[in-house]
């Protein structure tokens, strides 16, 4: 069995054209002609590979060109910074450690690699309030059917799944959306969130956090990273705005919150439950730091999540990138998450699902700029839709009414969304 820090790719499996995975028909738009791919993807690998021996997987052949279509920076300035490993605190177990030790009342000292991490981090350190009841509300029904947000875990997301298990759920998924060697895959413990989808030396790297990987949850995030992040930026590729230069020219706005909030829609659209609670959780907890040190913080999250492990991961989210955490202030750029899935729940009936998955990373606004309508007229993307995509625009209806009657009211309120 491969170890924690394994590096692998699924065997190869030749690209199938999409037609429809739904029993009711799927009108397609007329700008998309749908295929199985576009791009130049690695041959078969010539040795057979056993089904569970992962370790000496050759990886995809190199494709730099994809990092500008997974760059982070939300900026046009072209650097190929990584901001969310650049926050990552190099001392963190160590801080645990103490923060652990002290009976919750140390606030951690991290420390970070890179120098440079105060100005870019200028940005990212204002919390929005703008959806703070709503996240609250979330949370406060979510413990009314469930009790405790680890009833709520286990009754929703089922049990820890085991390394082989997961390669399973993966290799089953990858056949189904058609990208099977275009991949590589990293389980590891050693991660902040529960997946993440970049380029690594001009791979397209999927890295899944097996602390995090319940069963009845781990598709949901191979429709977050896969079936959202990867195929809109492969898809971004066939368009005249697939680098800043090419985003400027077209008056291309940054892709989030739309990018994040229909990932993290994939993420819980085909569940029982389809509650919002991580995205709540950490619109919440970003909102708070900004106002809290690391311990009042700790304290605070307490009564939404009893684990204190939980709480610490939550906690480092919201104040990465801080060197002195007993002083308010935060990494707001978790509160996209909950901010795009409610903007998209509330433009719903005006947004074309294949075509904001076709057209790459881009994001649905009120109006579509000149350049714009006319770029999306010209091209005729060779795209890549996902069985997600295909099935997205009746199942986000169905999570709206869902979430309405159930927990969540969204209503239009000027520019603002409401709880009724």
């Amino acid at each position: 069995m491969a170890s924690s820090g394994t590096w692998c790719c699924l065997e190869r499996q030749p690209a199938a054209f999409v037609t429809s995975s739904v029993s009711s028909p799927v009108k397609f738009t007329r700008d998309i002609s749908v295929t199985g791919t576009s791009i130049v993807l690695p041959p078969k690998p010539k040795s057979k590979i056993k089904r569970r021996h992962f370790s000496a997987l050759p990886k995809p052949k190199q494709q730099p060109q994809l990092s500008r279509s997974f760059e982070k920076a939300d900026d046009f300035s072209g650097k190929r910074f990584c901001i969310l490993t650049a926050i990552k605190p190099t001392n963190l177990e160590k801080e645990k450690l103490r923060f652990f030790k002290s009976d919750y009342t140390h606030n951690p000292q991290f420390e970070y690699a890179n120098p440079g991490l105060p100005s870019v981090l200028a940005k990212h350190s204002n919390a929005s309030d703008r959806f703070l009841k709503q996240s609250i509300r979330i949370m406060e029904l979510t413990l009314q059917k469930y009790g405790s947000y680890e009833k709520f875990e286990q009754a929703t997301g089922g049990s820890l799944l085991s390394r082989p298990r997961i390669w399973s759920h993966v290799r089953k998924y990858m056949t189904k959306e058609g990208c099977l060697g275009e991949i590589v895959v990293h389980l590891t413990e050693d991660l902040l969130s529960r997946a993440s989808m970049t380029v690594v030396n001009g791979c397209p790297t999927l890295t899944i956090n097996v602390a995090t990987a319940r069963e009845h949850w781990l598709e949901g995030m191979l429709r977050h990273e896969i079936g959202t992040h990867y195929f809109r930026g492969i898809n971004n590729l066939q368009q005249p705005w697939n680098s800043w230069m090419g985003r400027r020219k077209h008056e291309l706005k940054p892709n989030n919150p739309t990018e994040e909030g229909l990932a993290s829609i994939h993420s819980v659209l085909f569940r029982k439950d389809p509650f919002l609670w991580r995205a709540a959780l950490l619109y919440y907890t970003v909102y708070q730091a900004s106002h809290m040190s690391f311990c009042e913080l700790f304290r605070d999250i307490g009564k939404f999540v009893k684990d204190p492990n939980t709480r610490w991961d939550y906690c480092v989210r919201a104040k990465r990138g801080w060197t002195n955490t007993s002083q308010p202030g935060c990494f707001s750029k978790d509160q996209v998450y909950l901010d795009g899935i409610l903007q998209i729940l509330r433009y719903r009936e005006s947004i074309d699902f294949h075509l904001l998955t076709a057209l790459g990373k881009v994001r649905k606004p009120k109006v579509w700029s000149p350049h714009c309508r006319s770029a999306f007229s010209i091209a005729r993307p060779q795209a890549r839709l996902t069985a997600t995509a295909l099935r997205a625009e009746t199942h986000v209806h169905t999570l709206y009414f869902r979430v309405g009657m159930r927990f969540l009211y969204v209503t239009t309120e000027g520019e603002n969304m409401v709880l009724s």
